[in-house]
């Protein structure tokens, strides 16, 4: 079960992350790249063992599934989902719109969600059953009446894998505006009232999970590229939604497509 003590442990754990994540930021850091050519910085190691180390302490029987660190008793009901620097390569380049998240399921499901930026000092903080609160005041998506008023955002076009990228296209083609860069941050702002959709593919567990939370309990809804809602099982493609009366235009955008694909 989840409980309030749950999202006080996330607020910690994100404080942790962001005590071992600032000293490095526009700094001089140890760089390496992942076989996938990712980056992968000391700040990431270090945020994510500062969480490890209080999880381990504090939820002994909690797994815990983290990017740099792997998963231990990731069987458990309870599985703590770790992302130390979402958007390293914005934190490598100094921009301040990376954010450590961090999720909790139950039996697969996100219950809890951080979406921390430590450098602005920024937290959207999301709950089952709970509003989502931006530095510890509720926040809403915005309505957004059709896909023409809509900003869509996506972290870069080279992150779309095989024929992704030209579904997505014919999505953005229909919308007002589209805006690239900004990893975990875009989710936040649809949570804020800022962006009315993201669309990704290509995502891990350690990316999706936190979102969950932050987006839904904003009123905004998450799912993939079907409708189906987000969990441990999810293929990567996914769909956030400020407004929920969209979510049905934007799968239908996304199925178009290119013919053949």
């Amino acid at each position: 079960m989840t409980t309030r003590d749950d999202l006080t442990l996330a607020h910690r754990l994100a404080d942790a992350a962001g005590d071992a994540i600032r000293p490095f930021f526009r700094a001089r850091f140890d760089l390496e790249f992942k076989s996938d050519k990712s980056p992968v910085t000391e700040a990431d190691k270090a945020a994510e063992a500062a969480i490890r180390a209080i999880l381990e302490k504090e939820r002994p029987g909690d797994g815990i599934i983290g990017e740099e660190y792997g998963a231990t008793r990731e069987d458990a009901e309870r599985v703590w989902i770790l992302d130390p620097i979402d958007g390293t390569r914005s934190f490598v380049a100094g921009r301040p719109i990376f954010g450590t998240l961090i999720a909790l399921t139950q039996a697969g499901w996100p219950t809890v969600g951080i979406i921390d930026q430590p450098i602005a000092k920024e937290r959207w903080a999301g709950m089952m059953g709970q509003p989502t609160t931006f530095n510890g005041k509720s926040v809403r998506t915005r309505a957004c009446r059709s896909l023409e008023e809509a900003i869509v955002a996506s972290t870069g076009p080279q992150y779309f894998p095989g024929c992704t990228g030209e579904h997505f296209s014919r999505l953005a083609g229909q919308c007002r505006d589209t805006v690239w860069g900004g990893d975990c941050y875009n989710y936040a702002l649809v949570a804020s009232g800022h962006v009315d959709i993201v669309v990704e593919a290509g995502l891990k567990l350690h990316d999706i999970a936190a979102l969950v939370p932050v987006v839904e309990g904003a009123g905004g809804r998450m799912c993939d590229w079907t409708g189906e809602p987000i969990d441990a099982q999810s293929d990567g493609r996914v769909i956030a939604a400020g407004d929920p009366a969209r979510v049905d235009d934007i799968i239908e955008a996304l199925a178009q497509g290119h013919e053949g694909h």
